[in-house]
């Protein structure tokens, strides 16, 4: 298997895996859950596209997956989950690292590469998931990819993943739904400005807090919900 590695790389592995556990989780949320996509014809079948959520869980990336349906989906994952034995999986899923909170020039140009190829491309713009349950500051990275490639962006919603941190939520049906918005673009600009990138940012932030319900939306987005120490939104 070694060998075979190092010869054709994870590549090959990546479709069936990825398309497997995607119809498997979908039939799972249906089973298991008050599960409601909105939206969905939304999703251009082809052509190079980053989606972008909010980050309430560990099971969004899947979720959002499962939710967008007809794109494969690659996401950006902090290099810590590339480690052995989290790391396979990570591999045949088709993720790719990025060390977080530094200019990370490979992860960049891995991005790049996959939507000049036509690719989907997963980003989550706070960076990383809220644990509080509201939504939290935007990090510029979504922005200056979307920027320096002109892709078409995707913005999209997700509610109630924050009660799968507890497993035993699953006894109780929780009730998940992902809102799919309106592509927009952004114009093309290979050397974007600090300027340039923060419009992006709030533009792209933006257009994803517009589809989220207001117990989602903490002092960052204008709301009046408490935003530290305290308990996140419940259904």
């Amino acid at each position: 298997m070694r060998r075979w590695l190092r010869r054709f790389g994870w590549e090959p592995f990546v479709p069936p895996f990825y398309w497997s556990a995607t119809h498997l989780l979908r039939f799972l949320l249906l089973l298991l859950a008050r599960w409601e996509v909105r939206g969905r014809e939304h999703v251009p079948r082809e052509g190079p596209l980053i989606v972008v959520s909010n980050h309430l869980s560990n099971a969004d990336p899947p979720i959002l997956a499962a939710a967008v349906l007809y794109r494969r989906i690659r996401y950006m994952a902090k290099a810590e989950l590339f480690r052995f034995p989290i790391g396979v999986v990570m591999r045949l899923y088709g993720a790719f690292p990025v060390r977080r909170f530094e200019a990370d020039a490979r992860a960049l140009l891995a991005a790049e590469r996959i939507l000049r190829h036509g690719g989907a491309l997963g980003m989550f713009p706070e960076g990383h998931r809220s644990r509080t349950g509201y939504v939290g500051k935007p990090r510029p990275g979504t922005a200056l990819i979307a920027l320096r490639t002109g892709a078409p962006v995707l913005p999209c919603a997700i509610e109630g993943t924050e009660q799968l941190r507890n497993p035993l939520a699953v006894f109780r049906r929780p009730r998940i739904a992902v809102t799919i918005g309106q592509p927009f673009r952004l114009e093309q600009v290979k050397r974007p400005t600090e300027g340039d990138v923060s419009e992006a940012t709030q533009r792209i932030f933006g257009a994803i807090t517009a589809l989220l319900p207001a117990k989602y939306l903490g002092p960052y987005t204008g709301s009046e919900a408490p935003h530290d120490g305290s308990d996140p939104p419940r259904d």
